[in-house]
């Protein structure tokens, strides 16, 4: 019997990019409820590869860097709490900080098991806690601890005042 109803996995070509938008077939998406149900809806398979399963439907994805970003960062009771692009909101880390190449920001998130991407504003957010160490080296401030920040392919933070 044919299914009647709304297919959110189409057939074309399904991607997470960078700039923490969702594409198909190279057109961003721009609903932000479609937008949504996807950044929910992605999961990794063994072998590291990611897809979407919505329902009865799967289908596979591309990600360009990290299947999450982080979008903003706010204050609570003295600690950092981030709001991924799935809209979930979760208490920073600040020991999983780490410089990737072209000075991005990234931290873990969903109990470790997943990278995520610091968007601009975020990340600027989060600027007045860094460190320059005497060692040259950069860490995080927060509730009088400092946590190194990992450098993994650049030479340095990028602060811009």
């Amino acid at each position: 019997m044919a299914r009647a109803g709304f297919y959110a996995v189409e057939s074309g070509k399904i991607s997470f990019r960078r700039d923490g938008n969702w594409y198909t077939d190279d057109e961003r998406i721009d609903n932000p409820r479609i937008a949504l149900l996807f950044s929910r809806s992605i999961k990794r398979d063994q072998d590291g590869n990611y897809y979407l399963q919505i329902a009865e439907e799967r289908a596979p994805v591309t990600v360009e860097d990290t299947p999450y970003v982080v979008k903003t960062v706010y204050e609570k009771d003295g600690h950092f709490l981030i709001v991924t692009n799935d809209e979930e909101h979760e208490p920073l880390d600040p020991s999983t900080l780490e410089v990737g190449p072209d000075n991005v920001l990234y931290c873990l998130v969903k109990g470790g098991t997943f990278r995520a991407r610091f968007l601009r504003n975020a990340y600027y957010h989060l600027s007045n806690n860094f460190v320059a160490e005497a060692n040259g080296q950069f860490s995080f401030s927060v509730g009088g601890r400092r946590y190194p920040i990992k450098l993994t392919g650049t030479s340095g933070i990028l602060i811009e005042k």
